[in-house]
């Protein structure tokens, strides 16, 4: 009995090891341009899918992407419909309960964006009675929440880029989130021309969390580690820099922060 026990333990093993080197399977919500969105012809696309692609190659390990919304990432992790969520998730407090994180591959602040004209303060008394979008289930709603939610109307989107929309239409006061993202897919553009920062610029880890990072399931150590050497070897080789450049003009690691 312990000969065959030892067996079967040996081949769950194996087997486990051949999934992982068949296919490890990268969630993201593709709805958050400059990071991870689609083209015109539907393939993933952006900063966080070229370092997941490069990551993969560097531990030799298949991978694939598949599509869920934010809020299904971590549950569907949970479920096993994914091996990885790859889509710009903040390393939390909260979130470190339930997933466990690689080391960050990049680390920004947030902030608040409003129309160049708004006359408000972003404190209690100048949100007083504002309408504030954020996408669901990430830091940015937990914050603005926290801070603001007993004095302001709190919309909640699916997709950062619903949030946009609205922002243009003049549905919304103002909109909090990852300050790059925010300056990369709308400041810098045409429909972002009359809207600007406003306030200080929030780097609370209580809030904002310690870096951006894959997230994995709990036992699933071993192939974080795959991940955590593979970022370690794209930052010295040259690789995360040379990707880097294509989509931002400062450090997107933030060696400081």
């Amino acid at each position: 009995m312990k000969k065959l026990a030892l067996g079967l333990a040996c081949c769950a093993a194996l087997f486990g090891s051949a999934a992982f080197a068949k296919e490890v399977r990268l969630a993201s919500d593709f709805t958050y341009p400059p990071f991870n969105y689609k083209n015109a012809e539907g393939t993933p696309v952006g900063f966080d899918i070229e370092i997941a692609d490069a990551l993969c190659a560097q531990a030799k390990l298949e991978c694939t992407w598949v599509a869920q919304s934010w809020d299904a990432l971590i549950p569907s992790l949970l479920a096993r419909k994914s091996d990885v969520i790859m889509a710009s998730m903040r390393i939390t407090e909260d979130r470190k309960k339930k997933v466990l994180f690689t080391n960050k591959y990049y680390q920004t602040p947030a902030r608040f964006v409003a129309a160049k004209q708004a006359g408000f303060a972003i404190d209690e008394a100048g949100m007083k009675g504002k309408v504030i979008g954020v996408q669901q289930g990430t830091i940015h709603d937990r914050y603005v929440t926290d801070k603001f939610g007993a004095v302001a109307e709190i919309k909640r989107y699916t997709g950062q880029d619903e949030v946009y929309i609205d922002m243009q239409n003049g549905r919304l006061d103002a909109t909090f989130g990852n300050a790059d993202q925010l300056s990369l897919a709308f400041l810098d553009k045409a429909e972002g021309k009359g809207f600007e920062f406003k306030g200080q610029a929030v780097t609370d880890k209580a809030y904002i969390g310690e870096g951006t990072a894959l997230a994995l399931r709990m036992q699933d150590k071993d192939l974080a580690e795959k991940f955590n050497q593979a970022i370690v070897e794209i930052r010295q080789n040259g690789t995360y820099d040379k990707i880097a450049a294509k989509y931002f003009t400062f450090d997107i690691y933030g060696e400081n922060l």
